[in-house]
């Protein structure tokens, strides 16, 4: 997804100038050209990435519990990147499903 910076033109910086000169001038994203097997194999990565950062959380939970790490900021952050992931995960199944039950009450 990218961001739109197009509007920073009067912030005094000069490398967000610079970026916001670079920047592509339109704000919609096209995925006319994305196929459904590179949308499919997209939604199985993040899946996959919301898996893996599931079980790290529980892996720091196992050593915080078992007293091999007493740094429970690691702890916090793998349980808030997993929370994040997971809720991410979610809203999009969410979209989904709501998309296909509009589709399928569309009338022909």
């Amino acid at each position: 997804m990218a961001l739109d910076i197009t509007a920073l033109y009067n912030v005094s910086s000069g490398v967000v100038k610079e970026a916001a000169k670079t920047a592509p001038t339109t704000t919609e994203t096209t995925y006319v050209d994305a196929s459904f097997d590179d949308l499919l194999s997209t939604a199985l990565d993040n899946i996959n990435t919301t898996n893996s950062y599931l079980s790290d959380a529980e892996n720091e939970e196992i050593k915080w519990a078992l007293g091999e790490t007493e740094n429970t900021h690691d702890l916090t952050i793998a349980l808030q990147k997993a929370s994040t992931a997971l809720q991410y995960t979610v809203a999009i199944r969410d979209k989904l499903l709501d998309a296909y039950k509009e589709i399928m009450q569309m009338q022909i």
